[in-house]
Formats: C-alpha cells, sequence, structure tokens
C-alpha cells in the first residue's frame, strides 16, 4: 500500500498595513476596518471544499502566513483553528506557527495566541537597524522589535524565529554582523538569515534602492554571517535557515520534503497527492481578498487546479529537496514522486561529477560547492533523461 507523504496546512491572512517595497507575496494593505468575521468564515467555507482531497489524512504542521497574520485578533485565529481541528485530525503536539510584524504586535495579545494553540512566533525583524528598516519600509523600529520578542517570551513562547535580511541599501559587513549580536541577545530556537533579492512586480524591482551592496560583498556578508550562526549553535539545515538543535521549522521542513499541504486564503497554494495512483495535484486560490470572499468555497474561488506531469516530478522535488543541507533519501524520491529512483540517475551522475551532490547507498545531499550553485544543479533536473 502506497503511503501518502506528510500534510500541513497552511492558512493566508493577506492584509498588511503597508505593502514593503520588497514583497513580491500577495499582500494587501488594509484600507479600514477589516472583515476578521467575514474572512474567517471564508476560510471554513474553503476548507469545506478541499476536505474530500484529504479525508482521513493527520496534519502535523499548521502555518499562518501573510501579508501579517497577526493583525487578525486572537479569538479569530481561535475560532478558525477550532473549526479546522473539528474537520481534520490534528497530530499530537502539532507545531503552529503565526507570522508577526513587530509593528503590530500589541500587549497581552500574545497571551490570546497562545491560549488558542500558536506555539511557534516568526518575527518578520529584517533589520535591527533604523536606518535599514526606513529604506525598507518598514512599519516598525528596533526598539518595537525587541519589546515584541519580549511580550512573547513573557506569554510563555520558547519557540521564536526571527527573520533578518542582508545586504540591503547601505549595508556594510558590520552592520550584518550587529544584525545577528542583536537577534542572538534575544535567544530565538530559529534565525531565518536570506539576502535581498529584487523580485519582479515589487517597487525596488521598478526602482531599485541606491547603496545596494555588491555581489561580492554580499558573499562576504553570506560567509561572514554563516560562522556567527554556527559559533552562537545555530546549525544550518537550508540555504537560509538555521536552528537550535530540534528547533527546526517542521512546517518548512515538510514544503523541502516535497510533503503535501492544503493552501487555504487568498492566493494560497496547496499540493496534494491523490489515491493509490499518486496524481499529485496544485490547487491555488484566487488572489484579490475581495473576490476571495466572495467566492471562498465555491469553484469560482479556484485559482488552477494542475496535475504534476511525471516528466516534472524530478525537478520540482529537487527544487525543494536540494535546498536540504541533508538532501533526500533516494527512498522517499520514489514514495513521493511515485517514479523509480532510475528516473533521475543521469541527472545524478551528472551532478557527482560536477562535484555538486554527493550520493551513499540511499542518500543524496549537495556538497558546498553544490549549495552554493543550487540553481544550477536544480537545472539538471528540468527533463527526465
Amino acid at each position: 500500500m502506497l503511503i501518502p507523504p506528510p500534510l500541513s496546512l497552511y492558512v493566508h491572512l493577506p492584509w498588511c498595513v503597508r505593502k514593503c517595497p520588497y514583497c513580491d507575496f500577495n499582500s494587501h494593505e488594509a484600507k479600514g476596518a477589516l472583515p476578521f468575521d467575514g474572512y474567517v468564515d471564508a476560510l471554513i467555507r474553503d476548507l469545506d471544499q478541499d476536505l474530500p482531497l484529504v479525508w482521513g489524512r493527520t496534519i502535523h504542521s499548521v502555518f499562518f502566513g501573510g501579508g501579517t497574520p497577526s493583525l487578525f485578533p486572537a479569538d479569530r485565529i481561535d475560532r478558525f483553528l477550532q473549526a479546522a481541528s473539528s474537520r481534520l485530525r490534528f497530530a499530537p503536539n502539532l507545531e503552529i506557527t503565526l507570522e508577526t510584524n513587530p509593528g503590530t504586535a500589541e500587549h497581552g495579545r500574545f497571551d490570546q495566541y497562545r491560549a488558542a494553540g500558536v506555539n511557534r512566533i516568526s518575527f518578520g525583524i529584517q533589520s535591527f537597524d533604523d536606518e535599514c528598516l526606513k529604506r525598507l519600509g518598514r512599519i516598525h523600529d528596533s526598539d518595537q522589535a525587541e519589546r515584541a520578542v519580549k511580550l512573547a517570551q513573557d506569554a510563555g513562547f520558547d519557540n521564536f524565529n526571527l527573520d533578518l535580511m542582508y545586504a540591503l541599501p547601505g549595508q556594510d559587513l558590520a552592520m550584518a554582523e550587529r544584525d545577528l549580536q542583536r537577534a542572538f541577545a534575544l535567544e530565538p530556537t530559529h534565525v531565518s538569515h536570506y539576502q535581498l533579492t529584487l523580485e519582479p512586480n515589487t517597487m525596488f524591482f521598478a526602482r531599485p534602492p541606491q547603496g545596494l551592496p555588491d555581489e561580492d560583498l554580499a558573499w562576504d556578508m553570506q560567509e561572514h554571517c554563516q560562522a556567527l550562526l554556527a559559533a552562537a549553535g545555530y546549525a544550518q539545515y537550508e540555504v537560509s535557515a538555521y536552528a537550535r538543535p530540534g528547533r527546526e521549522c517542521a512546517h518548512n521542513l515538510n514544503y523541502w520534503r516535497f510533503g503535501d499541504y492544503l493552501g487555504i486564503g487568498a492566493g494560497a497554494h496547496g499540493k496534494i497527492t491523490l489515491g493509490a495512483g499518486q496524481d499529485i495535484l496544485r490547487r491555488w486560490k484566487t488572489r484579490h481578498p475581495a473576490a476571495y470572499l466572495a467566492e471562498a468555497g465555491t469553484a469560482a474561488s479556484l485559482g488552477g487546479d494542475e496535475r504534476i506531469a511525471p516528466q516534472r516530478r524530478p525537478f520540482e522535488f529537487m527544487l525543494n529537496a536540494l535546498r536540504l543541507n541533508q538532501g533526500f533519501a533516494l527512498g522517499d524520491f520514489e514514495a513521493w514522486t511515485g517514479l523509480p529512483r532510475q528516473a533521475i540517475a543521469a541527472p545524478l551522475a551528472e551532478a557527482r561529477a560536477r562535484g555538486w551532490l554527493s550520493q551513499t547507498a540511499d542518500r543524496v545531499a549537495p556538497t558546498e560547492q553544490g549549495r552554493r550553485f543550487t540553481n544550477d544543479v536544480v537545472s539538471l533536473f528540468l527533463e527526465q533523461r
């Protein structure tokens, strides 16, 4: 009997106070009072529509992303989780993460999120330098960031992530190091540390900011900060993710291992393995919040359904799995794609010959050089060979 991969639940809450100029996520500036109750109603209708895809399966993690999920009051988060847990089997002690903008954290609310079942917070800090934060269009300053983290700690959260960016406009190596040192002082269990990139359809892509570090300086920042993170006890387990032992983000690990996930909310994407034939369905929802509110739970809310053809599965699998330092087990490749390992024998051999991948009897992992050229490695699997 074929066993489907682990299943997670992603919930998209699309509003934010102000759209950041580097952000390419489906986020929308809040204008006036937000329809909290109406949106939770829409989420539940959306979930009900997708339930037949996952009957009998267990949810292993829940992630509220955005936008700025912390704009939503805790009682609305609680109402959705109550509805979801009455419809789906939640694993014992599953990880439930809420993304939080320090500029929206309110005194006392973290207690309420924790009471609702949230047990992991991810703070979008980006930098502890106030001038860098202004250039990034963030609504918080460094003091607010530190206060928000301490509020969460006071509320009993002992598992939290700090998002930090490097290669920021006007940033030098010493500034990048100071950001990490201030982060370490707050004792997070997880740090996401990634380079600012100018994504299409963002303000920064249309009008690049002045003072961006050049490629050599950005690489120096990456190497120096990786060494600092390691020395502070944070093991790199993914391209931009570092964690204390046992504190890796369970939800993101499921993505990178080619697990399944329901995507609920405006613009949310999901991936579901269907039946004994192991068809893989990608489904996404309509992006605009107003349309989603009106259409959730109906066919009109589906932005699209797409079956992943077998010849595309190696590329889609590698796009995720090769982000992990430990790589993947060949048995997992076979189980989660429904393909034999022979389907990737040729590109694996080429990647090994180039020094990009190492391979044992049942495990494939990127080398240090392969981690530096991840896109090139993944491109070898674009077509079945």
